[in-house]
């Protein structure tokens, strides 16, 4: 009894111990993370700086109601959450175990491709955690995978997307992807194309996100160590180019047209050492439309008339070129950027896709102007052209 005096002091000098230690893990995190943002900003934008702004945890706890499982967006990792932040509604992407480097990766190369239309914008970060916290624009339709694997539309019985606007969606993150590897004074390799690292917003506009993995070409090199053997040329040397996102995104283009998850192949009947590249490069041999294309892109169309099938085979065709297993005989995503608009605008009649098609190639020279401002050595006015092309489709 006579100590009983002393335990509300007891408690509250515990509670400053406690707060003190907190404080001081906060500092240390935040010192640790932004010496790490800093330096690899000034590596990647040669210096110049471009703003990020920063959040206590405490911002983002109530953005989120304390990342309530009811803010939560899918399944996918990084955990993606709803927040109010300001006024205004976020996308706030969180990991609980995660590399600091692949976090502030993330981050700068967001930030460094934020002009163009098809990325998901960085708003600010929280460096005051273990691992930093990402904020980004908001995608109100989320994560494009939940619209095209079959499984998912399924069991969240969202609607399927038309191909029409596929295709699309296939076109802007091909330039997307043109951008990241030519705007830069050295090529970046996105290194993780996949249906969950790109997102939609309320208007279905896709946006390419998770650039954890992604590395640029060293100064005087002509390719990078990689980070996972995902490819052809990876799996046999450990080393990649550009060419790797070309792989990845012709299996990106298999599975626009299967709806079918590369990585959980649910329609087909293939071997388990098998993929779903290596199936349709072996039934792509003879007429196989009716066979690997998703049955409700079909039904579109009734009975598929003849400038569908021809459309499809056109954009069959090109993913058996981007996967080919030599890099060297894979196209380059500028290529790949101005054959799928060829492709779309061969939509307009049967008879002009009909016509075209028979002379479609994928490594033909593309006009004089556009293919010198996607040249890997650019030059600053090339640069601002790629800047300036980023906010409208890619002439052909």
């Amino acid at each position: 009894m006579r100590w009983s005096w002393f335990m509300p002091y007891h408690h509250f000098f515990i509670k400053r111990r406690q707060e003190r230690e907190e404080r001081k893990e906060r500092e240390r995190a935040f010192y640790e993370n932004g010496s790490k943002l800093l330096e690899k900003l000034i590596v990647c934008c040669n210096a110049k700086p471009i703003p990020i702004p920063t959040f206590s945890p405490q911002h983002l706890l109530l953005a989120t109601n304390n990342f309530s499982s009811s803010e939560l967006l899918g399944r996918e990792r990084p955990y993606r959450y709803k927040g109010s932040l300001e006024g205004r509604i976020v996308l706030i992407k969180r990991f609980k175990f995660m590399l600091r480097d692949f976090i502030v990766n993330d981050l700068v190369i967001s930030a460094q491709m934020s002009g163009h239309s098809n990325v998901l914008k960085p708003i600010g970060c929280c460096l005051e955690t273990p691992c930093p916290i990402s904020v980004f624009e908001f995608a109100a339709n989320g994560v494009l995978a939940d619209r095209i694997y079959v499984t998912r539309v399924t069991e969240l019985k969202h609607q399927r997307m038309g191909w029409e606007r596929r295709l699309k969606i296939a076109r802007q993150i091909a330039h997307a992807l043109s951008y990241l590897h030519n705007a830069f004074p050295r090529p970046v390799i996105h290194m993780h194309i996949h249906m969950s690292s790109i997102l939609l917003d309320e208007h279905d506009v896709p946006k390419l996100s998770d650039f954890y993995l992604s590395v640029s070409i060293p100064e005087g090199e002509a390719d990078v160590a990689a980070f996972f053997l995902n490819t052809p040329e990876s799996k046999a040397t450990g080393k990649v180019t550009e060419k790797a996102d070309v792989y990845d995104f012709g299996r990106f283009l298999f599975e626009l047209l299967t709806g079918d998850d590369s990585l959980n192949i649910t329609r087909f009947t293939i071997d388990k050492d098998s993929s779903l590249v290596e199936y349709i490069h072996n039934r792509a041999q003879g007429s196989c439309i009716n066979e690997i294309v998703d049955p409700a892109i079909l039904a579109e169309d009734g009975e598929a008339g003849v400038s569908l099938l021809r459309q499809l085979q056109a954009v069959v065709d090109l993913a058996l070129t981007c996967t080919e297993e030599d890099p060297q005989t894979r196209p380059t995503m500028v290529d790949v950027t101005k054959q799928l608009r060829r492709i779309e605008r061969f939509t307009q009649t049967g008879e002009e896709l009909g016509g075209n098609l028979q002379n479609l190639k994928l490594l033909e020279s593309v006009e004089e102007h556009a293919s010198a401002s996607l040249k890997r050595n650019t030059s600053s006015d090339e640069i601002q052209a790629v800047n300036e092309a980023s906010e409208r489709p890619l002439e052909v």
